[in-house]
């Protein structure tokens, strides 16, 4: 920035005046290259990827990526470093033409873990054999033997040697001895931001959050900075046994409001998942806890209220709206399937029990909101009776 010679000498003479000393008029000086008026020319936010159409992965920022242990985290960060590579991964795509340089950084696992999620997935993702894999652009370190002191900056010299696109920092908690320590967590990240805006990459760094199935914020000290400071932030979360999703929860520009849901095949690699695979793995895991509960003897509350939409109390007894339920529910035309409609029914009213279904269906019946007969196979299908 330059100043006018003029104005400088004023401003010079001004500040001796008012008794500022040298050093504080070199702080003004560098000040005034932070200024922002609505006339500065700044240069746009450059996104690596897009979601659903929606930019996402910034340079130059801080991306926080959490979930509970096991949440598919690891496998959301096998999608993004595949995807530097293929020009689409899931219902991702990569906006630069080229192929992105990564930087994996891995202070979690065993060597071997790591080694084996590059082998057998990541490589499988992008179709390259591990023979051929293009380890120059594609920087993978394991540092869990390291002592954590030494991680930070290790960290910072790879990524300022190796000009990396997108920087995997798997995870972030172990750059500091105390996640609860205040003034390390803020020296922290404050480096990462510095470093990933010096070095015009995205980063995207892993953290677990905390443990209580209810609360869903990053864990320690270090998430709230991570989360304050960070562009944007995903959640991961595990559906059932084999399926993940994987959304935004905050960001500073584009909103993203649907998520990613994908399933991981026998293989180990993750594919896309549709509504009703969720909602039929959504249905069942809570079925499996409802099972486990009443097995225990537990009397706790063992699963979320009904819906008050479809449903309403009248003494002890939850009285249902079939009409409603089910116009909501079924097509004109179309046949269902009992399975089927126990999967939407538990999708809009929150029900789990099966003699809870059996009921509802057997209502709609009674009550001629839906029509009841048999497939060549003699199971039972429904369809919707219009006009009631």
């Amino acid at each position: 920035m330059t100043f006018n010679p003029e104005a400088l000498s004023l401003l010079q003479r001004e500040l001796a005046l008012a008794g500022f000393s040298a050093e504080d008029e070199q702080r003004l000086h560098q000040l005034e290259a932070c200024r922002i008026t609505p006339l500065k020319d700044l240069p746009p936010v450059e996104f690596l990827f897009q979601l659903h159409g929606k930019p996402c992965f910034a340079r130059g920022e801080l991306t926080g990526l959490s979930g509970k242990a096991k949440s598919g985290k690891t496998f959301v960060c096998s999608i993004l470093m595949a995807l530097c590579i293929r020009n689409e991964v899931l219902s991702m795509t990569r906006i630069e033409p080229r192929k992105l340089h990564v930087l994996w950084y891995d202070t979690e696992q065993s060597d071997e873990s790591t080694k084996d999620i590059l082998c057998q997935r990541i490589c499988q993702m992008t179709g390259i054999q591990p023979s051929q894999f293009p380890a120059d652009e594609f920087n993978v370190f394991n540092v869990r033997q390291k002592p954590v002191a030494e991680r930070l900056p290790m960290l910072e010299a790879a990524v300022r040697y190796r000009h990396p696109d997108l920087v995997i920092l798997d995870g972030i908690r172990d750059l500091v001895n105390d996640i609860n320590d205040g003034v390390v967590a803020q020296n922290v990240v404050e480096r990462l931001m510095h470093l990933a805006s010096e070095c015009h990459c995205a980063m995207v760094c892993v953290l677990h959050q905390n443990k209580s199935v209810e609360d869903r914020n990053l864990r320690g000290w270090i998430g709230t900075e991570l989360k304050n400071k960070a562009f944007e932030v995903y959640e991961c979360a595990k559906s059932s046994e084999r399926i993940f999703t994987w959304s935004q929860t905050d960001t500073r520009k584009y909103d993203i409001p649907d998520g990613l849901s994908f399933a991981v095949g026998d293989d180990g690699i993750p594919y896309r998942c549709t509504e009703r695979q969720l909602l039929e793995a959504q249905f069942e895991a809570q079925r499996k806890i409802l099972a486990k509960i009443e097995k225990s003897g537990s009397r706790g509350k063992p699963y979320t209220d009904l819906n008050p939409k479809y449903a309403h109390k009248e003494g002890r007894k939850h009285v249902f709206d079939v009409k409603l339920l089910f116009t909501d529910i079924m097509q004109p035309g179309v046949q269902y399937t009992e399975e089927s409609l126990k999967t939407e029914i538990y999708a809009k009213t929150n029900a789990l029990k099966d003699k809870l279904h059996n009921e509802i269906l057997q209502k709609a019946v009674t009550e001629k909101v839906i029509l009841q007969s048999y497939d060549a196979f003699q199971k039972k299908i429904y369809v919707l009776n219009l006009p009631f």
